[in-house]
């Protein structure tokens, strides 16, 4: 189907342009994905386009959407512009004695629809369970009774269609995007619109774009919390993501092991020079009990985000161990809060969601 829908592509030559959307490079063929009647086509607007890109969308749309055995077409518009230089820094004054402390200074970053809080889950490198971290903390959440969605930021490295077992795609009506339900939890992922094994090849900007499709143009339908898994790293996606989502508070996790904390340090510090409020550190991989002699191990050490949190005057949300039966739930698509609900390990997991939604609803705990 991938190479009829290429030949179809290959005859479209957008208002503006004297080439086709293959040769101008609009399409990227590696980028289209053909699999089970769902097509995503990905296409990339250069900076000095002069045509209609709704018209080049229709255009698009026309010529695929009568093809045998395409059922959903999704056509994602990404833009390679560059982001646009920050706003001045207004000069700094002296705080009046009757000044509010705390005063937000994101830019304006408008809510989305529906959803009534947003925290993030970050770290500042990968490989610490960030993603496990998420899912659970997600399933604890929904444990407690609110309603909860899960979005997946990584598009480099989608790990959701895993995490939770998730194979098909998401439906598109009235040209919106709803969320996989799974467990309970509404979720998306651009893992839901790739094969699984290729490759997303796409500069900063487009990585920008496509993010605030995910959050802005999905249907989440009404949630109370949306718990947003973080790419790893302080680069454009994940700035973008701070400043222009409207979160609540991050979590942040790490291993106890020193290199995994000074690149924790360095995320924490990102959401605090964006006025994200940290809602706490959470310790993964930590003690590991032998399961045939019972003794306890440190394999990446003990207690290092315990002391960063103390020293840095952010909460310590809870240590995580380092146990086989979270990674082979992990990989099954069966997270340990619901395959194990009673083990100890889930119980961490509600514990630090208990956390989590006290500072996402201050008002309740109070009532």
């Amino acid at each position: 189907m991938k190479k009829v829908i290429l030949a179809r592509l290959s005859l479209i030559t957008p208002p503006g342009l004297r080439t086709d959307l293959l040769t101008s490079g609009m399409v990227r063929p590696e980028q289209v994905s053909a699999e089970d009647g769902k097509v995503l086509v990905p296409v990339n607007v250069p900076e000095d386009f002069a045509g209609d890109i709704a018209e080049t969308q229709r255009l698009i749309e026309e010529r695929l959407s009568g093809l045998e055995g395409v059922e959903k077409l999704l056509v994602v518009l990404t833009s390679e512009r560059a982001a646009p230089p920050p706003p001045p820094e207004p000069p700094k004054l002296r705080k009046r004695p009757t000044e509010a402390p705390g005063r937000d200074m994101r830019p304006h970053s408008a809510a989305v629809p529906g959803v009534k809080t947003i925290v993030a889950v970050a770290s500042g490198k990968g490989g610490v369970g960030k993603s496990t971290t998420s899912v659970n903390l997600a399933l604890a959440l929904r444990g407690l009774g609110l309603k909860v969605g899960l979005l997946d930021a990584d598009i480099y490295g989608p790990s959701m269609p895993r995490l939770l077992d998730i194979h098909e795609r998401p439906e598109i009506e009235d040209e919106r995007i709803r969320p996989v339900e799974k467990y309970g939890l509404k979720v998306m992922s651009m893992g839901f619109l790739m094969e699984e094994d290729n490759p997303v090849i796409w500069r900063g900007p487009m990585v920008v774009t496509a993010l605030m499709q995910m959050t802005r143009e999905v249907d989440w339908g009404e949630l109370d919390v949306m718990v947003l898994d973080m790419p790893p790293g302080t680069g454009d996606a994940q700035l973008t993501m701070a400043q222009q989502v409207p979160l609540q508070g991050a979590v942040i996790v790490s291993t106890p092991q020193d290199l995994a904390l000074i690149d924790a340090r360095k995320g924490l510090k990102m959401f605090k020079k964006v006025d994200v409020p940290i809602f706490g550190i959470v310790e993964n991989m930590s003690t590991f009990i032998c399961p045939h002699c019972g003794k306890p191990s440190d394999i990446f050490g003990r207690g290092g985000a315990e002391e960063d949190a103390k020293r840095l005057g952010v909460p310590f949300l809870g240590a995580i161990p380092l146990h086989m039966s979270i990674r082979e739930h992990s990989d099954a698509g069966t997270p340990v809060v619901m395959s194990e609900p009673d083990s100890l390990h889930a119980k961490h997991y509600r514990d630090i969601a208990l956390k989590v939604a006290t500072r996402l609803f201050p008002e309740e705990d109070e009532d």
